[in-house]
């Protein structure tokens, strides 16, 4: 079995419809079931980004948190 893991960020507008953010992630799903792949599920991944000590602690900034949300894939190899 062979996974492949895709980031995944909706770009909507400020006016955009969580249908705009479906679409999006179906045309991503439809594409890589046209490779052969099978569609296995949306994660949620979160990671630290390190923060900065600056110049002696000026312009220091603090880590944060971020998520990412990433399609995973899976398809038979022979």
């Amino acid at each position: 079995m062979q996974y492949i893991v895709i980031p995944f960020v909706a770009a909507i507008a400020n006016n955009g419809t969580a249908a705009q953010a479906a679409e999006q992630l179906q045309l991503l799903i439809q594409n890589y079931s046209a490779q052969g792949y099978r569609y296995v599920r949306l994660e949620m991944v979160t990671t630290t980004v390190a923060g900065n000590a600056g110049c002696f602690g000026v312009g220091a900034t603090p880590a944060t948190t971020q998520s990412l949300s990433m399609v995973v894939f899976s398809r038979e190899v022979a």
